[in-house]
């Protein structure tokens, strides 16, 4: 009887001591389910993630970041850095928390306690965009654009985000020679988001002039810039109207380009994002275009439905005043003279100086010739070839494999 006795105090006892292991099981089971809960909340919801895990280190630095925004009440910052102090308590290592400190130290004035938060922060992590933010800051208050560039790169390397705050800034300091100077050898050392600030700065910078400098020394470091940035260039230059430094950066992209004559006689360049200075076709309702290669050069082939009229092909000019021959040859045209193509040469803003009507292909073996005479007064031109409407069922087509604007003499 006293030994049942024992066995049953024994087995409640086992009992009790399962009980105890298998709710420290189910409360350590539960924690963690909160924990990944809580981790995987979108930002968003951060508020309700530190709810749920508000001994989480990493959460609550997420928490003290969005708490210390820049629409932060003097509340907001106050509870934000009272999270991240908590969070380092928790996690000592929590990068977003002492960025959060050093933020709030340098809004209250302590630039040496700011300092120190932030040098930890570089310390302990390179993702932190707020620390890359004040090392910028902090270079550029000490006159070291090398260190900023370098923080600039870090910052665009690193976060997503970061360009939509940091291009603005970078393209508007191209103005200052040592940025622009300190920029391509940055660039050239051929940053992921080279390509993209690129393009950024060609057709969004104020002063175009300065990016086409930019563009230039990345030209003479080696640096491949895309067509589409050369495109976005010129055009913001057009629109500058700064002609000359269009025609200027165009020259030392295009070898051989001469300003006396037009570009590409042959149509062999096949430029999948041609400039304004190099032949532009022209596509639009019943206007079918397409500068096409072939064994010995290429050709320019239209087609326009009956009643349209438009456009076919351009190329800016920038011909000195003087008296030009426009020469060239065609193949396919047939139509009744009031129906065919012609070629205008026009001054900026539409003055025009002359038209070549062109012949049906089928006269003097498809050639075709017209005299230009250029004022001095229209320093900036226009070539262009323009259909007419024709009444006939399958309208008007045709194609041009040479043409060419040159000097008279």
């Amino acid at each position: 009887m006293g030994r049942r006795g024992s066995l049953r105090q024994r087995s409640a006892k086992e009992w009790v001591i399962r009980l105890g292991l298998a709710g420290a099981a189910a409360w350590i089971g539960y924690l963690s389910v909160l924990q990944s809960l809580a981790v995987a909340l979108p930002a968003s919801q951060i508020e309700r993630a530190y709810a749920l895990a508000p001994g989480n280190g990493r959460i609550a630095a997420r928490l003290s970041e969005v708490l210390s925004g820049p629409e932060a009440t003097p509340e907001d910052r106050a509870r934000a850095a009272r999270v991240a102090r908590a969070a380092l308590q928790h996690e000592p290592t929590a990068v977003g928390a002492v960025a959060t400190l050093g933020l709030d130290a340098l809004i209250r004035g302590d630039e040496a306690e700011a300092k120190r938060l932030f040098s930890y922060s570089q310390h302990l992590s390179r993702r932190d965009l707020r620390t890359q933010l004040w090392a910028i800051e902090d270079a550029v208050a000490s006159g070291e654009i090398s260190s900023a560039l370098k923080h600039y790169d870090i910052a665009l390397r690193t976060k997503r985000t970061a360009p939509e705050l940091l291009y603005p800034v970078l393209s508007a300091a191209i103005a200052n020679q040592e940025v622009r100077a300190g920029l391509v050898t940055t660039l050239a050392a051929k940053p992921i988001w080279g390509d993209s600030f690129v393009y950024y700065a060609a057709a969004n910078s104020s002063e175009p002039g300065n990016t086409a400098g930019l563009f230039k020394g990345l030209r003479r470091a080696g640096y491949p810039i895309p067509d589409r940035a050369n495109n976005a260039l010129v055009n913001a230059l057009r629109a500058d109207n700064a002609f000359e430094e269009a025609w200027s950066y165009y020259s030392a992209i295009r070898e051989g380009a001469d300003r006396r004559r037009s570009r590409d006689p042959d149509f062999k360049a096949m430029l999948e994002t041609p400039l304004a200075f190099d032949w532009v076709a022209e596509n639009s309702a019943g206007i079918s275009t397409a500068l096409q290669p072939r064994p010995d050069g290429g050709l320019f082939d239209f087609a326009v439905s009956p009643s349209v009229s438009g456009r076919l092909l351009w190329q800016q000019q920038m011909l000195p005043e003087g008296e030009y021959v426009l020469e060239g040859h065609s193949v396919g045209i047939d139509q009744p003279s009031g129906s065919r193509p012609y070629w205008t040469l026009s001054c900026l803003g539409g003055r025009e100086l002359g038209r070549l009507q062109l012949r049906n292909s089928s006269e003097a073996e498809g050639r075709f010739s017209g005299r230009f005479t250029v004022p001095a007064n229209c320093p900036v031109q226009v070539l262009a070839l323009i259909a007419r409407s024709s009444s006939e069922i399958d309208g008007v087509a045709g194609q041009i494999d040479r043409a060419q604007i040159r000097p008279l003499r």
